[in-house]
């Protein structure tokens, strides 16, 4: 089951992915959106995820993420696959060094693989917009999407989400 560690969008931007997330929605189109609302469900931009947090990581945490004020720009669309006929649909967080710098501090407190996706120089920053979009049906997800602007976004607020207790909790105390 899956530990991650998530930097949180501010509230004009996490409406703006919503958006595209119903626009998915309204043209019967994979989509992130939840056909039944979960608070837990949310735009983010994940950090870290695993089987399980190294030891002292969730005491670690909190220092590590306090102060956190981070400016993220969502670019343009990556699709990451195919994979069994599918791909996940997503936008780019454009990183830059200070952002590459906070995910590679928090993924060595989480004990990531060095290997794995989150381990130096491998991780790719995102914001999911579909899952298991069909090979076929990626240009009608690409034009139910429309015109995707650069989004401006700030990250105040980072959370812990543990799948196996399905909750999540605030780091960043804000």
């Amino acid at each position: 089951m899956t530990q991650s560690v998530e930097l949180l969008l501010d509230r004009d931007a996490e409406q703006a992915v919503r958006v595209l997330w119903a626009r998915l929605a309204e043209a019967d189109l994979p989509t992130e959106q939840r056909t039944t609302p979960s608070p837990s469900h949310r735009p983010h931009v994940t950090l870290f995820a695993g089987d399980a947090l190294a030891e002292g990581a969730d005491d670690a945490l909190p220092g590590l993420l306090a102060g956190l004020d981070r400016p993220l720009r969502l670019g343009g669309l990556l699709a990451f696959g195919p994979r069994k006929g599918s791909v996940v649909l997503a936008r780019q967080v454009v990183v830059d060094a200070a952002l590459l710098a906070l995910q590679t501090r928090v993924a060595a407190v989480c004990g990531a693989d060095p290997d794995g996706h989150f381990g130096p120089g491998r991780w790719t920053p995102h914001v999911t917009l579909a899952r298991r979009v069909p090979v076929a049906q990626l240009s009608a997800v690409v034009a139910a999407l429309g015109e995707l602007p650069e989004l401006t976004a700030s990250s105040r607020r980072c959370r812990r989400w543990d799948s196996v207790q399905r909750e999540t909790w605030e780091l960043t105390g804000r």
